[in-house]
């Protein structure tokens, strides 16, 4: 069984809340939220009043992604806005800092993750594996949705899931970037039990039967 989080990034900005409601509906249990701040990525997205707005007007597990410079400096507030998971690039501060960060978000009681561009390898993270409840792996370059699918991260994936298998195997392993029915089922072959989906989501005809496909 794999956790669908469709990433709000693809919603209707306009019509949010409905959005949110619909997606609980069709049968996601999580949502993904990107935070964008055009520095880390060249693209700019919500900031902690959204998590606090979302938060208020569900009960689905928020995912919250961010990708902005020198997440410690900004963390706490992510985590006072209503995330259940929060993750932070390792690519984003210096190793000292990412594990003060993590070490933060787990004591303000919200699950900490931590994220690995396409370009990064996965040593990068085995360090912070055994203190995390998410592992993220992007199968595009962060920033911007609708991107095709990095099928040659898929060794990468794999390789995450043997280390998190040996140190933390009820760490949560998502991938993000291009996600459909068909590479979904490419992720989950190779160790990925949660997938962020955006625009094959939102845009799907029958969101709930996409819902139950890709979390078979």
């Amino acid at each position: 069984m794999a956790i669908l989080s469709p990433s709000i990034l693809s919603a209707d900005y306009m019509h949010f809340a409905e959005d949110m409601a619909q997606v609980k509906k069709d049968g996601a249990k999580w949502l993904h939220v990107d935070i964008m701040d055009g520095h880390f990525v060249p693209n700019l997205s919500f900031g902690y009043s959204w998590v606090k707005a979302m938060r208020a007007v569900t009960d689905l597990v928020l995912d919250v992604h961010l990708m902005i410079d020198t997440p410690i400096k900004y963390a706490a507030e992510f985590c006072k806005a209503g995330a259940d998971y929060l993750t932070i690039h390792v690519e984003a501060d210096t190793p000292e800092n990412i594990d003060k960060t993590l070490d933060e978000i787990r004591a303000l009681g919200v699950k900490p993750g931590i994220v690995v561009k396409p370009k990064t390898p996965a040593e990068a993270i085995a360090p912070y594996l055994p203190k995390v409840d998410l592992v993220l792996v992007m199968t595009v370059e962060p920033g911007f949705g609708g991107q095709k699918f990095m099928a040659d991260m898929m060794p990468k994936v794999k390789q995450l899931r043997s280390m998190l298998d040996a140190v933390n195997p009820g760490c949560h392993l998502e991938v993000d970037g291009g996600v459909d029915l068909t590479t979904g089922e490419i992720c989950k072959e190779n160790g990925a039990d949660v997938l962020v989906a955006g625009s094959a989501f939102f845009g799907s005809a029958d969101r709930a039967d996409f819902c139950k496909r890709i979390e078979k």
